[in-house]
């Protein structure tokens, strides 16, 4: 049975992109086969895997318009078991217009979309935008779990009450079977004071909702970005690369709750 994740916080920054391409990279090399979903209009989810997005004639935009099927949208990774649903610019538009007209339907175009192909996968991965409107929204309507990454940096419990929030009322109104996959604290540093006061506060609120995994500051996750290649494939032996795959392994591991 697919598990359809959404990483998502309203706070830019905190590594919610890094992780949706490392992570379907690592699931990918563990034998799951991954769908890599791109609901930021940004589009850095498939420049990760090294796509021209601009090039790019069918993304996630014409497929929630109605234009095309998922399944006619889809692009290969060139890394193992991922495949890849790109996005560009011209999604905000549809953000745009869900907002000043919204559909019946305006917050279940995204599950609905993907009826036709989420059983292909074991793991659908959507990297939503650093916002809570209509696109994250989508994701999290249609999603059966979601992680939060949580950067070890001041203000990062502000952006965690504000995404609780946003969950609470999306299990309200849209999709009570929501659950928080976990919170992933990214870019740490077990140096500094500050890495380790946030992770402390994290963990203590969340316990057993929180990954055991920690995502490092590491040179090679940066790298691997300007080389458009997951670092999983990139420096596999780094320990960027060793985080994500131990993250899959944990994601894996909750198949059994």
């Amino acid at each position: 049975m697919s598990r359809i994740i959404a990483i998502a916080n309203q706070k830019g920054g905190v590594g919610k992109t890094t992780t949706a391409i490392n992570l379907s990279s690592a699931l990918g090399s563990l034998n799951r086969k991954v769908l890599l979903i791109d609901m930021d209009p940004q589009g850095n989810s498939a420049r990760g895997y090294g796509v021209d997005i601009a090039l790019v004639e069918n993304t996630i935009f014409e497929v929630l318009s109605g234009k095309v099927a998922a399944k006619d949208a889809i692009l290969e990774s060139g890394i193992l078991n991922v495949d890849l649903l790109p996005s560009n610019l011209r999604l905000a538009t549809l953000e745009a217009s869900l907002v000043s007209s919204p559909q019946a339907n305006a917050f279940g175009l995204l599950g609905q979309a993907l009826s036709s192909i989420k059983d292909d996968y074991d793991y659908l991965i959507i990297d939503c935008p650093p916002s809570l409107g209509a696109l994250s929204l989508n994701a999290l309507t249609c999603s059966s779990s979601v992680i939060i990454p949580v950067q070890c940096e001041y203000f990062a419990m502000e952006a965690v009450g504000a995404i609780l929030s946003s969950i609470s009322n999306v299990q309200r109104r849209l999709n009570p079977e929501l659950k928080i996959e976990g919170f992933l604290l990214t870019m740490y540093d077990a140096r500094t004071q500050l890495g380790a006061e946030i992770s402390a506060e994290v963990r203590s609120l969340f316990k057993e909702n929180t990954f055991l995994t920690s995502i490092p500051r590491n040179q090679s996750i940066v790298d691997s970005q300007a080389s458009q290649t997951p670092v999983t494939s990139f420096k596999p032996s780094s320990s960027g690369a060793a985080a994500y795959f131990s993250l899959a392994r944990e994601v894996i591991d909750h198949e059994q709750r």
